[in-house]
């Protein structure tokens, strides 16, 4: 049974909707690629797929540890390559919230982002830089 659904809109645009929750997504290719950049690209996507994996593992660790990541930020950069045009590399610089952690909870909040199922199953060729930054 499906999860999602995809109707080309035409223009090279797209709309998703999430069966389960009725949520639709709006995908444009970029302005760099013919289009019209008005939405997320399907790139843009994968990038933030992977950004918002990496939270949400980080935050299933940090709530079975009694850890708070309330404001936990990010800034994800897409870097293309061109020939073939693809990701090359995604540069995650993640903003932890302004309290203390201790060398323990940072190795496993970081751990977690690592290793969550995006960041696993995009290819290896596709660089994942990330940085976190303790207030």
């Amino acid at each position: 049974m499906s999860s999602m659904t995809l109707t080309y809109s035409g223009q090279l645009r797209t709309q998703g909707t999430h069966l389960a929750s009725g949520n639709t997504l709006v995908t444009d290719a970029p302005v760099d690629n013919n289009g019209r950049g008005e939405a997320y690209s399907p790139t843009d996507l994968a990038c933030s797929a992977l950004g918002s994996c990496m939270m949400t593992i980080m935050g299933i660790v940090a709530e079975r540890n009694a850890i708070d990541l309330t404001g936990m930020t990010m800034a994800i950069t897409k870097k293309m390559a061109a020939d073939p045009r693809r990701i090359s590399e995604v540069v995650l610089e993640v903003q932890m919230p302004a309290r203390t952690f201790t060398d323990k909870e940072k190795a496993m909040l970081e751990n977690a982002a690592r290793t969550c199922p995006v960041a696993l199953s995009l290819h290896p060729d596709i660089t994942q830089s990330v940085s976190f930054h303790y207030a």
